[in-house]
């Protein structure tokens, strides 16, 4: 008989073309998927190291929250119901004062909420301190693309954020040096376009010129909200997407973060240009608007879901599907009597596919399926909001939440087994994340 490290028996699986198969097991070695088939032909094929009983469970793709602040974990909370611009007078002065300490408390903050919710990797679009933020991913077991925030002008960033141009390349640089491809292989290293209000020129072109040298991402954030259009206009003449144009950023390996802004000019000219968009509903809705999701896809873009972090709300990916399906039902459904706008299947694409996309991982990330990455969990089926269903898929999405997720293997290994996670003392982090969390609050405000 063969040997297989993680030998999951009995389960249901999500497919590629989003249909949910009948009983079957998965093989897992070697961090890879190796088979999946019938129980009975790979039990007889197959000896393992762990046995896992999927009786009742689905197995599926880990969500992928392709954009998100791990630095911001221990302000969750405070910048609901308050004014414009939250960015300024909150997230500036809050991420500004983090020690290194803090960074890392927070993203293993993160880490563990990430993984009770179903979410195996994520991209990290940058704070400060970002080498204990890849020192706590490493420990945590997930997968992540780790940017680090770069910005060299504008009157609301503190001198703790604001560096030359030169400065911003050179510690990225040095970041990218010791941490590409730690975690074996876990870890990207990603630059940074932080958005082009706080990016000078110079900045951006030296973003686009290293990251293409290293052959690795930009993340940034773009078209966020009205005043990074009105900027463009009046500092440019052209709207955002036309600068990143003219500036060489625009490219396969750029990760955009909200995109709601976006006219249809934009969208084609990201389109033709096959930069991964990444929506963050919860975010967008309270602060910023409705996005052109049906457009967007339609353009033939890539498109992942995220959290935008916990300063808002929770990293429940599930429940940023629901609030991106039920808003486009509202917004363009209903003016066109469309009620297939934004389909299940769409959004649970969006979550997995798109999000391992805008990461640079498509190819082995995003599908249960041999020769991927078994970046797998699974959801207890076994429940009164689940059962009986006609249509599982749909229940999975307008049912679905973080906390039905009883399994978690990343990069092939068992990372939270029946709700417990292996690689974090749970109760350890939580009591950090406190104390640090008031530590923060003094010298912030």
């Amino acid at each position: 008989m063969k040997t297989c490290d993680i030998f999951v028996k009995n389960c249901r699986v999500l497919q590629p073309d989003m249909s949910i198969s009948e009983d079957c097991s998965v093989v897992i070695d070697q961090s890879w998927i190796k088979e999946v088939g019938p129980t009975a032909d790979l039990e007889a094929a197959y000896t393992a190291a762990t046995v896992l009983d999927g009786k009742n469970k689905l197995m599926m793709p880990g969500f992928v929250d392709a954009h998100m602040h791990t630095c911001q974990q221990l302000l969750r909370g405070r910048t609901a119901d308050e004014y414009p611009m939250v960015w300024t007078r909150f997230l500036v002065p809050f991420e500004s004062n983090l020690l290194p300490e803090d960074s890392y408390v927070s993203a293993k903050m993160a880490c563990l909420e990430m993984i009770k919710n179903g979410t195996t990797s994520f991209a990290d679009s940058g704070g400060v301190h970002m080498h204990r933020v890849a020192d706590a991913v490493i420990e945590s077991g997930m997968r992540a693309a780790i940017a680090k925030s770069t910005m060299d002008m504008g009157n609301a960033i503190t001198g703790a954020m604001k560096e030359t141009a030169e400065e911003a390349i050179a510690r990225t640089i040095e970041l990218y040096d010791t941490y590409q491809g730690a975690g074996d292989g876990r870890i990207d290293i990603f630059f940074a376009i932080r958005q082009i209000m706080t990016c000078s020129e110079k900045l951006m072109r030296m973003v686009a010129e290293n990251a293409a040298e290293r052959s690795t991402g930009i993340h940034m954030h773009l078209c966020e909200h009205r005043d990074e259009v009105s900027f463009c206009l009046q500092n440019y003449q052209k709207r955002p997407a036309e600068v990143l144009a003219d500036l060489g950023v625009l490219g396969p390996r750029l990760l955009t973060a909200h995109n709601v802004m976006l006219s249809d000019h934009d969208i084609q000219l990201l389109a033709d240009n096959q930069v991964k968009l990444v929506h963050c509903p919860r975010a967008n809705l309270c602060s910023h608007g409705f996005p052109k999701v049906p457009t967007i896809l339609q353009a033939g873009c890539s498109v992942g879901l995220a959290s935008d972090g916990s300063s808002f709300s929770g990293v429940d990916l599930f429940d940023e599907i629901k609030v991106l399906r039920y808003a486009m039902l509202c917004f363009w459904g209903l003016s066109y009597f469309d009620p297939v706008v934004m389909t299940c299947k769409t959004l649970l694409k969006m979550a997995t596919q798109g999000g391992a996309n805008a990461l640079g991982h498509g190819d082995i990330l995003g599908t249960v399926e041999a020769g991927k990455k078994a970046d797998v969990i699974l959801i207890n089926l076994d429940q009164p909001h689940f059962l009986p269903s006609q249509v599982l898929v749909n229940t999975l999405v307008d049912s679905g939440c973080g906390r039905d997720v009883t399994d978690s293997i990343i990069d092939g290994k068992l990372v939270m087994k029946d709700r417990e996670v292996l690689t974090m003392d749970e109760e350890q982090v939580m009591y950090d994340a406190r104390v640090h969390m008031e530590q923060i609050i003094k010298r912030a405000y």
